[in-house]
């Protein structure tokens, strides 16, 4: 299969690097380089990029659709919470800029292989890095009930849980749960037919919850940010895309942070904690995709672009 994926919100996020000819920039999410291929194009024989992604396919696409762009560009295999070190290894200690986009990939919602999608039956996989051991069966068929519930609670954010995560126990406990297909049945099982009649697939909060615990998504966001901010030169930006309400909120809160460091309680004259702040927020609301967009590519209605500038004071 090609790997094909149409790059949301690319305008928006291209405009909002303020490409130098001559500068360094990293994707962290490479996927088909759709915002890769606008970064290099706007780059001089001076000008680097460096794009990292996990997914070996996304490696493989990326690689022959920026080939043209020579010795400019370097593509790395790793996560991007390594982004400093592999940045390291090639002589690098700042950047003008980065971008992430968090979405799965259309191929790798496309992929039946790949497991991600409940549309179809395939083997219970999710991974983003197929060197990864643990799969999604893992998941399903090894976590107790009470962990089960807590995933698909928090980062599911289904109202029915807790019906869930018992169904899926009760399945298991008869044998193991091994297809998209099976555990699609199974969440079909444990909600209500007038809320799946209005509430969209059944199966894709859940899925969803899955996907984010297995590949620890949540986590390597919170985890890394405040090292690529660091990584930023100055007036340089951090250009970042979410789909989950979880990301989005782990993003705003850390660009803020990282603003305004400050823990001084708000009645003292003069800040006395010395943390100073890193730069400026530059979306105090997040950059949503436009009407055409949205009735283009409906994936991405959920997406959100945040911006953060570094600033040396």
């Amino acid at each position: 299969m090609e790997f094909k994926h149409k790059s949301v919100l690319l305008e928006e996020t291209i405009d909002g690097l303020r490409v130098k000819p001559d500068g360094t920039y990293v994707d962290g999410t490479l996927g088909g380089a759709g915002h890769a291929q606008e970064v290099c194009r706007r780059l001089s024989a001076k000008g680097r990029f460096i794009g990292i992604d996990q997914d070996q396919d996304a490696i493989v696409a990326a690689s022959e659709r920026l080939s043209a762009y020579g010795d400019r560009v370097q593509i790395i295999r790793s996560n991007y919470c390594y982004m400093a070190n592999e940045l390291k290894n090639l002589g690098i200690q700042k950047v003008d800029g980065i971008v992430l986009d968090l979405g799965v990939s259309s191929y790798q919602l496309d992929n039946e292989e790949r497991g991600f999608t409940y549309r179809v039956d395939a083997p219970l996989d999710m991974r983003m890095d197929q060197r990864q051991s643990r799969t999604a069966a893992d998941i399903v068929n090894g976590y107790d009930e009470r962990e089960l519930y807590r995933i698909i609670r928090d980062y599911g954010e289904d109202k029915f849980a807790k019906n869930i995560a018992k169904h899926i126990v009760a399945a298991r406990a008869k044998a193991p749960i091994q297809t998209t297909g099976e555990l699609t049945e199974i969440i079909r099982q444990s909600i209500p037919m007038k809320i799946q009649a209005t509430g969209g697939h059944p199966a894709k909060r859940t899925f969803q919850a899955i996907r984010i615990e297995l590949n620890r998504e949540l986590d390597v966001l919170r985890e890394s940010l405040d090292g690529m901010i660091d990584l930023l030169d100055d007036g340089g930006r951090i250009c970042i895309i979410t789909f989950h309400s979880l990301e989005d909120r782990i993003v705003k809160t850390i660009f803020r942070k990282n603003e305004n460091p400050c823990t001084c309680p708000p009645d003292f004259p003069v800040c006395v904690c010395g943390k100073k702040s890193k730069g400026k927020v530059i979306t105090r609301k997040p950059i949503l995709p436009s009407e055409t967009e949205m009735e283009e590519n409906p994936r991405s209605k959920s997406a959100k672009l945040r911006i953060f500038e570094r600033r040396y004071l």
